[in-house]
């Protein structure tokens, strides 16, 4: 199903069907107590939708899960498209994994049927919904039967309705990082329904560690290793920077081809090989770019690897990453690799990589950021996105030359 209808049946129907449900909710709750957490709960489900890296930035929200309650089952609902990486990165274990199947209105509205039937036979104790304002995600966690239904709220912000039956609801917060807001939905499990009420939670951190990572043997690393070398020859004798020019389902995330291509030319220059990856429908700008570049140490790896598992390993033979906003810079973080990210139509400070190994490339113009769940992520650039394109190339080259040849990036 197109991104575009999918938020036009979320915006018109979903409102609709919230506002239903949440008369519902407020007549029944004049004959019940509040809803609270039992003190062992036994099963919990975690919504999260979104794309592939916020899978990544939401490992220090599992982790706190598995520490508070160890004997409590975590139930994942997702897109069934983004399960591999739920999978590899053991979130939870496989048979607590669920999904939808979002490629057509048929088959979602068939699994978000199945599921709603599976959670409330087997008796949730409380739904966490990782999702900002969509309504679709909100009606899941109802229709899950879970008694404690924790979320974001968007309070007195017009245009965003959801409804009003998450009763653990806590205010998004537009000036923190996702993965601190991430962490409160925990807290906001033992509140005393919503915040701002639960101001005592405990203060948090931006996370340094996903604490999320995907074992390998030093065998498989150094067989996946030769075998780079067998198939692309020049990175046998030159470290490998790797470059991912897309831009995926948001193409204004992209920094300009143009400059990717004066920073492989620089880079191939000084000695390093650089590989440019992708799915096979970057493989088209590869291409692009390969006859921008006119270098043998530059390679096409767009399609080379098969699985996300086989990308972190290649991540592993490589020493840099340089990448537009989106998920191979979050799959990074779980690996040794050094990445340099760029970021313009949304912001590092909110959806920035964890850890210490990277470095987030922004200009800081005053429209910047301008996606943003407020918008529903839709920019006004048309297309024109002066924030990526108004980072210069010669720095961003100056600071990857630092970082290969034994420096310290500069900040």
């Amino acid at each position: 199903m197109k991104l575009q209808t999918q938020r036009f049946i979320d915006r018109w129907v979903g409102q609709l069907l919230c506002g239903g449900v949440s008369a519902g909710v407020r007549f029944t709750g004049l004959f019940s107590a509040p809803a609270k957490l039992d003190k062992a709960p036994k099963n919990i489900l975690v919504i999260l939708l979104s794309e592939m890296g916020s899978i990544v930035l939401a490992g220090p929200m599992f982790a706190e899960l598995r520490r508070k309650y160890p004997s409590a089952a975590i139930h994942v609902l997702q897109l069934k498209k983004n399960q591999e990486v739920s999978k590899l990165l053991s979130l939870t274990q496989p048979e607590n994994m669920h999904s939808l199947d979002d490629s057509s209105g048929v088959s979602l509205i068939r699994d978000i049927l199945k599921v709603s039937l599976a959670m409330r036979k087997l008796g949730l104790d409380a739904v966490i919904d990782c999702e900002l304002f969509s309504r679709v995600s909100a009606l899941l966690s109802f229709s899950t039967g879970a008694p404690v239904r924790v979320g974001f709220t968007p309070h007195t912000q017009e245009g965003l309705y959801r409804g009003s039956f998450i009763n653990h609801a806590i205010p998004y917060n537009p000036y923190q990082h996702i993965s601190k807001q991430f962490l409160s939905l925990v807290d906001a499990l033992e509140s005393e329904g919503s915040a701002p009420r639960n101001k005592a939670a405990e203060i948090r951190e931006l996370p340094v560690d996903t604490e999320l990572s995907v074992k390998f043997s030093a065998a498989e690393l150094q067989s996946y290793r030769s075998q780079v070398q067998t198939d692309h020859p020049v990175t046998a004798n030159r470290k490998l920077v790797l470059m991912y020019a897309g831009g995926g389902i948001l193409p204004e995330r992209a920094w300009p081809p143009a400059h990717y291509a004066r920073v492989a030319q620089g880079l191939c220059a000084a000695g390093f090989a650089v590989g440019l990856i992708g799915l096979k429908d970057d493989a088209q700008l590869a291409k692009d770019l390969m006859a921008q570049i006119r270098n043998e140490a530059c390679i096409d790896l767009t399609g080379y690897t098969r699985s996300i598992r086989e990308l972190l390993m290649l991540f592993h033979a490589s020493k840099l990453l340089i990448t537009n906003d989106g998920g191979p810079g979050h799959f990074a973080t779980v690996t040794p690799i050094q990445t340099m990210v760029f970021f313009g139509p949304e912001t590092g400070k909110l959806y920035g990589p964890l850890g210490m190994r990277n470095k987030v490339l922004e200009s800081g113009i005053a429209c910047s950021p301008c996606l943003s769940a407020y918008n529903h992520r839709l920019t006004f650039c048309d297309g024109d996105n002066q924030c990526l394109k108004r980072i210069a190339p010669d720095p961003v080259l100056e600071d990857a030359l630092q970082f290969l040849n034994g420096s310290t990036p500069s900040q």
